[in-house]
């Protein structure tokens, strides 16, 4: 049966809206890559055409509309090739060899009746599956194999614990909405999991003009840039990514992306603080003077604590900065020239990339014989 194809506001990707014209229309297209008809039903089947559109942000060419009814499942004919089968076997061997997943917990998302499985299975890892259909789910069970009822999201009944990595091929171009999707995969996995993510290379179709690779069954067409940009918007790292099996399939390793680990400058910030204030301690109370109100030097000041109680004022040449105070620390700002009206024991230059153009300047021009600091990424430093 034909599909309403009506072109929704958004990317099924990063949501930006699709370009209005289709960038391709074809017309009296299979309904469905599967379920053909048979006699008795052949009378009612009627083609549909697929309108083609092209993401305005990420460029991700897509079928808009829903998906076939039978999106979640995994029909397989491939697997039944002798010539793939070798294939999936060394290069399902090499990708646990790779990573160190031998003994791993690995889960394939769309297993179909696990003819996979089995591959991976024999690959040295623990092979679970992932598989909507269930009368596929039954037939692995059948066959010993360890395969779970359902679809990624949200509410799917995970067990525990957490998967150690995972594979889904040539599944991901039928998802409706792949990043959400990605992303209950990525929940289940435990802190780095690796997985090996493939779908059909529309690199390939432009490339060759292969004008018959579109399907109902298939919403989204990646290229390696648009691949790699959904496989990083779902929280993934992309390890490598390769065209395999005659070009015909872009073959990515992805990562679980660890969250940025900002504790060391937290820790930097801590001993920066601490070398500020043993400088200042070598001085009078209110004797000693920071030279640059940028926003670097404003932060210094707030972070380590230091106000007008400690520090008598800030210098700085822009005009408009003078004769206010700094945020939150209540430092005045003067210009240059007040350090000859009012002088001080010791400076403190936090200037970012201008700091030894200023100690220069306080040396040669203001000749002030006084200690300098200069405010460095490892910490103060004292030019001799």
């Amino acid at each position: 049966m034909p599909y309403d194809r009506s072109p929704p506001a958004r990317c099924r990707v990063c949501g930006t809206a699709l370009l209005p014209a289709p960038a391709l229309t074809l017309c009296n297209m299979p309904g469905a890559a599967q379920n053909f008809p048979d006699a008795a039903s052949l009378a009612g089947d009627r083609g549909c055409d697929l309108h083609l559109h092209e993401c305005g942000g990420c460029g991700l060419v897509q079928i808009p509309g829903p998906p076939v009814p039978y999106y979640r499942e995994v029909i397989r004919a491939a697997a039944f090739s002798d010539d793939m089968r070798d294939f999936r076997t060394a290069q399902l061997a090499a990708w646990v060899q790779a990573h160190g997943l031998h003994g791993k917990r690995i889960l394939e998302v769309g297993c179909g009746k696990g003819e996979y499985l089995h591959l991976l299975a024999a690959s040295g890892v623990q092979a679970v599956g992932l598989e909507y259909a269930p009368a596929s789910v039954a037939h692995c069970h059948q066959a010993g194999l360890e395969v779970l009822l359902g679809f990624p999201h949200a509410r799917q009944a995970w067990p525990t614990p957490a998967f150690d990595g995972f594979m889904t091929l040539n599944f991901m171009e039928h998802w409706p909405r792949p990043v959400q999707t990605l992303r209950a995969i990525s929940q289940q996995l435990t802190p780095g999991g690796v997985g090996l993510v493939e779908v059909p290379n529309f690199d390939m179709v432009l490339k060759k003009g292969l004008y018959s690779e579109f399907i109902s069954d298939h919403l989204s067409y990646f290229t390696r840039d648009t691949f790699a940009f959904a496989l990083r918007h779902a929280g993934f790292d992309v390890l490598a990514m390769d065209s395999v099996w005659h070009d015909y399939i872009l073959s990515a390793t992805v990562r679980k992306r660890r969250p940025t680990d900002l504790a060391a400058l937290q820790s930097h910030g801590g001993a920066v603080t601490r070398a500020i204030h043993d400088f200042v301690a070598r001085f009078a109370p209110r004797s000693v003077a920071v030279w640059g109100a940028g926003h670097q030097a404003l932060a210094v000041l707030a972070l380590a604590g230091l106000g007008a109680e400690h520090i008598r004022y800030v210098v700085d040449s822009a005009p408009f900065k003078q004769g206010r105070f700094t945020p939150a620390t209540h430092i005045p700002i003067v210009a240059p020239t007040h350090l000859s009206a009012d002088p001080v024991q010791a400076i403190i230059v936090m200037a970012a990339a201008y700091s030894d153009e200023v100690a220069r300047l306080i040396r040669e021009r203001h000749q002030l014989g006084i200690p300098v600091a200069i405010l460095r990424a490892h910490g103060l430093e004292e030019p001799a």
